[in-house]
């Protein structure tokens, strides 16, 4: 009989961002992580407390692995790096982003905070108080968060019908809606990654100028 390695945090948090991965965030319960981890739903609380110590496990891990910025480097290329970083670290793991912006997670951990640490901390070098840092805060969150949701879903998603046209297409009118006929098909970002940073330039710039002003 093959013995069964123990179980730890580790492993429940690793089967558990396999399950949300595959199932998304309802598919998650400690029903069936017990079911994935072949022990009975009792045994993962000697490990995690319910469903949101999980979640916020798994986002203390997914923060936790996004690379620093060079502390040498001048306050934007931190800010760029760290919040490029970022995004590429939630794109790699959708269900996190999507478990903190449903407030699902929350993690407050060192770990999980090093990265909020060092962009606040290249916002305060460029001179930047406090109201100027919550602003700017806010605007780099929904840039990630907002990215990150239209990859999932919206115009990125094509329902087409029987014969292959696209359903969202066929019903706007060109004559009423002639500029949004015009830019619709573009909209659907063939390489996202390429438009976040592309916008995120941007919003840097114009930190640029206002840390200046």
């Amino acid at each position: 009989m093959t013995r069964r390695e123990p179980l730890n945090r580790e492993k429940v948090l690793d089967a558990a961002l396999a399950l949300a991965a595959e199932e998304g965030l309802k598919g998650l319960s400690m029903r069936k992580l017990a079911k994935t981890l072949g022990v009975e739903a009792m045994a993962l609380y000697n490990h995690v407390k319910n469903k949101t110590d999980i979640l916020d496990g798994i986002a203390e891990r997914v923060y936790s692995g996004i690379e620093p910025a060079d502390p040498a480097a001048p306050w934007p290329e931190r800010v760029r790096a760290t919040v490029l970083n970022l995004y590429r670290a939630l794109a790699r793991h959708p269900v996190v982003p999507m478990a903190l912006a449903t407030d699902e997670a929350n993690p407050n951990s060192l770990r999980a905070l090093r990265p909020v640490e060092d962009l606040v901390g290249a916002l305060y070098e460029a001179g930047f108080e406090d109201d100027g840092i919550r602003q700017t805060l806010g605007a780099l969150n929904s840039l990630v968060f907002g990215s990150l949701l239209l990859t999932t879903a919206g115009f990125t998603t094509t329902r087409r019908d029987e014969a292959g046209q696209d359903l969202y297409l066929r019903r706007i009118d060109p004559a009423a809606l002639p500029n949004f006929s015009r830019a619709l098909p573009t909209l659907g970002a063939p390489d996202p990654e390429r438009d976040f940073t592309r916008a995120l330039d941007l919003l840097i710039s114009g930190l640029v100028a206002a840390a200046r002003s």
